[in-house]
């Protein structure tokens, strides 16, 4: 029978406990009117999945498949589908209830992320899982499994980011992307990088500075310093020499930093809150005009721009590491010490299939 993979809840404090991972045999689903059978080859972990783990994070269910980004065939099509899709490698939704609406989702009691969800019985830690037709699209071609798994939740999430929220997605806009290192972070950097615009980074790390600079920053300073905006400010380009946008991950005192190196009428997007639930704002940030903008993952719209946008420019997320096997409870702990510890750069990735495994 095939796999899925569940946390199981125990006794425990939230941010003190850590619910295990548990492996379990479950029948093979079939398609109803409207629906694919989609065989997974390969899902990632976000750090909500972290947050989940730590209970962290609301309306957590212990029955439905963990993770929300997948990659998969669809090897089974119900009454009612496109005959074209058969076969087809195809990138999984990662969220629901959420149609076109720029401005949030269309209703907020219909929204949200799948993977060990309350309101949704789905997730990607499976290897065959049934969703409906227009949840899913054709994967970029140029992309591995691995890859592909890698891009739906960070993917969406930086676009609406950079090119729904900033207004500063085009040739030459000055653009600063904190937190260098982690998924959504990266897929802003080569999402914007394509889009012909100067980029800067922040980090902990001068290796992930480093390969930040390999894929197309400018440069960047590290955010343990005292003075990283005044460094920041010295690299900016002497013809321009303010940003037009902040793309935040962390929340802190972004503001206070980032402030005196906007431009006047500057974007600060925030699409995470890694240093606390709470951010400071200053005078002189509304003296200058500029502007907070809180953004979360994008729209079903936004997520098909984002794989056409993928797919035309030929870019391939960043994986930094993979496991095989989902039944691999063992390596699939170890993606998430290394997501505990910030040791990754770029999305860490479960490849269903262990090394070696007979082809069905």
């Amino acid at each position: 029978m095939p796999y899925s993979i569940t946390v199981k809840k125990t006794e425990g404090k939230p941010g003190q406990v850590w619910y295990p991972l548990q492996l379990n045999e479950v029948p093979k689903p079939a398609p109803g009117p409207g629906q694919l059978l989609i065989k997974l080859s390969a899902a990632a972990l976000n750090h909500r999945d972290l947050f989940i783990r730590q209970h962290l994070y609301p309306a957590i269910s212990f029955t439905s498949p963990f993770l929300a980004d997948g990659y998969g065939t669809v090897v089974e099509s119900g009454p009612n589908t496109s005959p074209s899709l058969h076969s087809k490698h195809i990138l999984l939704l990662p969220h629901r209830g959420w149609e076109s609406d720029p401005s949030g989702p269309e209703d907020p009691r219909k929204y949200g992320i799948i993977g060990s969800s309350a309101g949704y019985d789905l997730g990607t830690a499976q290897e065959y899982i049934v969703v409906d037709e227009d949840e899913v699209v054709l994967a970029p071609e140029h992309l591995t499994p691995a890859e592909g798994a890698a891009l739906p939740l960070v993917g969406v999430t930086a676009w609406r980011a950079l090119v729904t929220k900033s207004g500063a997605a085009q040739r030459e806009s000055n653009i600063l992307i904190t937190g260098i290192g982690g998924g959504v972070a990266l897929q802003t950097l080569q999402f914007a990088v394509a889009m012909g615009c100067n980029v800067w980074v922040t980090s902990g790390s001068q290796e992930k500075i480093d390969k930040a600079v390999q894929m197309g920053a400018k440069g960047g300073v590290s955010y343990k310093d005292a003075d990283w905006e005044k460094q920041l400010g010295k690299m900016l380009p002497k013809e321009k020499p303010l940003l037009d946008a902040v793309i935040d991950g962390t929340g802190g005192d972004v503001v206070n930093r980032t402030v005196r190196v906007l431009k006047n009428g500057g974007v600060i997007v925030c699409y995470g809150m890694t240093l606390g639930p709470k951010m400071e704002w200053n005078v002189q940030a509304m003296l200058k005009n500029v502007e907070l903008k809180g953004s979360t993952m994008g729209s079903k719209k936004e997520f098909r721009e984002m794989a056409e946008f993928v797919r035309e420019k030929g870019v391939r997320p960043v994986v930094s590491r993979v496991v095989r096997g989902l039944d691999n409870l063992e390596g699939i702990e170890g993606l998430f010490e290394d997501m505990k510890g910030g040791r990754q750069f770029g999305k860490l990735v479960v490849v269903m299939e262990r090394e070696g495994s007979p082809k069905l």
